[in-house]
């Protein structure tokens, strides 16, 4: 039998918890054809892996990088750490459906589509994305050819958003059934399930009932419903109850969103929260993701009191500039320890001088209290700045990843030391998350190798039902790595986040060389997955 490709001599972990193996793999047409004994067989390209271990491609299962691979269809910050599938439109936020007045969040919103074609093949208007349904972004998807395979998600606050506004209410009779037509569409096009964002308006006002409805769609085709929960700090055992609760009443299979306990004084909750979780298994499906870092990411006007969240981005900026009520919320800020702020650094931001501060630094620069420095921000930066907070256990982030149910989860877009997405200042599990966790495990701070790899290959194919992708099988596609055990490690760091992870020797995408040589190609093989 004769190859595309021949894969030889490496150690071989399939994606289950098994032991290595040792054998060949042959590649025709994108896809894993033969594995074994292939000395004798011939390939137009072979691959000596000796030295080295092969594992199937890791799938992220908790990213953000929906607009971002058609803007840098190379996707270095993932293909250098092994990711060759994504799992886009978490938390409540997804590049389609597209709706109304529903604004993109602010990280999509600032960047330039105007390479990108409308589906009519008519230039696209530089601030505005080229699609609205998940048909048309399938389009867009295909026209850009990512390096890597992306999975949608439908998000509820982009549902709910473009059909209902931004005010904090429910939907009327008339808009539910109209989001529940849009969802139904949308998994005909090719969703794979509903995200929410529970702790973002406008789903942080939306009634139980309106997720319930929408995730039975879900359940109906096959889907899933993942949630970034309404709490992760104070309130987290009861977002765990109401997360559970939407799932059994949905009949819909349930993924948490990057399982945690924020706050030092909820740390010690993190115990009765994993013993909801294995209760809730024993009579229902429940998966879970984590990222190895204990500092969130997200914007910074996170923090703003929840009254002040809602109407959309004009009117949030509408009250941070009226003097009442901004010392209204300044003094509800105030309300936080003294040391509140301590533990917060700035992201992205229009200053590049405060990128990668702290908040202390920044305030002192600026000569202001750290309470005045964060409106400051988050006002001339129209909602832009982003935030990294640390707030998590080290001891509790190695603990949830050992659970078995927990896959890895960068909740990270991807970006790129060069080009469009190299100007801002990201959260490092963008570039490193998977080769710190495999770092890890090799150095036994983790599960074992066999475990860990699964965990980020055959464990999230399992949970979001992507058929024959996360194993080294016959008949499977051919999304395979090799690195070298002795270098593989992230770079990146919070002071210095663009910098690419090392010892990923060669990584393929559906049978395309994405990364050779541990050199970043131009051979572009990635699709999108649907059931």
């Amino acid at each position: 039998m004769k190859f595309d490709i021949k894969i030889t001599n490496g150690a071989v972990y399939d994606g289950t918890p098994e032991n290595v193996k040792h054998c060949d793999i042959g590649i025709n047409d994108g896809v894993v054809t033969k594995m074994g004994e292939l000395s004798a067989s011939e390939a137009k390209k072979t691959v000596d892996a000796a030295g080295l271990t092969v594992c199937p491609g890791f799938i992220d299962a908790h990213s953000h990088s929906d607009t971002y691979l058609l803007l840098e269809p190379g996707a270095a910050s993932k293909v250098y750490q092994g990711i060759t599938t994504e799992i886009c439109g978490n938390c409540g936020a997804s590049a389609a459906p597209l709706n109304g007045d529903y604004k993109m969040p602010s990280d999509w919103l600032d960047k330039d589509y105007s390479r990108l074609r409308t589906p009519n093949s008519r230039p696209a208007p530089a601030a505005n994305p080229p699609w609205k349904t998940v048909a048309d972004y399938r389009e867009r998807y295909a026209e850009a050819q990512p390096a890597i395979n992306v999975a949608l998600l439908i998000g509820h606050n982009t549902l709910h958003a473009g059909i209902c506004g931004y005010e904090p209410r429910a939907a009327t009779p008339d808009e539910m059934k109209t989001m529940l037509q849009t969802l139904e569409q949308a998994f005909d096009e090719g969703a794979i399930g509903l995200s929410s964002g529970l702790a973002y308006p406008p789903g942080s006002a939306v009634p139980r009932e309106e997720i319930i409805e929408l995730s039975k769609i879900a359940a109906k085709h096959g889907g899933l419903y993942t949630t970034h929960m309404r709490s992760e700090s104070d309130g987290l055992l009861e977002a765990i109850d109401e997360a559970i609760d939407i799932a059994e009443r949905s009949g819909a299979r349930l993924q948490i969103s990057h399982l945690k306990a924020s706050g030092s004084g909820n740390w010690k909750k993190l115990e009765s929260a994993l013993a909801k979780i294995r209760d809730a298994k024993q009579r229902m499906e429940i998966g879970s993701d984590r990222y190895p870092y204990t500092a969130g990411c997200t914007d910074l006007d996170i923090v703003l009191p929840q009254w002040a969240t809602y109407g959309g981005r004009d009117a949030i900026l509408e009250r941070l500039r009226d003097s009442s009520v901004r010392n209204k919320i300044r003094a509800e800020l105030l309300d936080n320890p003294d040391d509140h702020w301590d533990n917060v650094m700035v992201g992205s931001t229009k200053f590049e001088a405060f990128k990668g501060k702290y908040l202390p630094e920044v305030a002192e620069a600026l000569k202001m209290k750290p309470v005045d420095a964060v409106l400051h921000l988050i006002d001339e930066d129209d909602l832009k700045t982003g935030g990294i907070f640390f707030s998590m256990s080290d001891e509790n982030m190695w603990r949830v990843l050992a659970e078995p149910y927990v896959s890895l989860g960068s909740d990270g877009s991807m970006r790129a030391p060069w080009g469009p997405l190299s100007h801002d200042h990201p959260h490092p599990r963008a570039y490193g998350s998977h080769t710190k966790f495999l770092r890890a495990s090799l150095d036994g701070k983790t599960v074992p190798l066999s475990e860990a790899i699964y965990k980020m290959t055959g464990l999230p194919a399992a949970q979001f039902n992507l058929p024959k992708r996360g194993i080294l099988k016959e008949g499977y596609a051919a999304d395979i790595l090799i690195f070298n055990p002795a270098r593989i490690k992230e770079k990146t760091t919070y002071a210095d986040p663009h910098q690419l992870s090392e010892g990923m020797e060669h990584v393929f995408v559906n049978g395309f060389h994405a990364l050779e040589n541990g050199k970043h190609t131009n051979a572009h093989g990635g699709t999108f997955l649907s059931h």
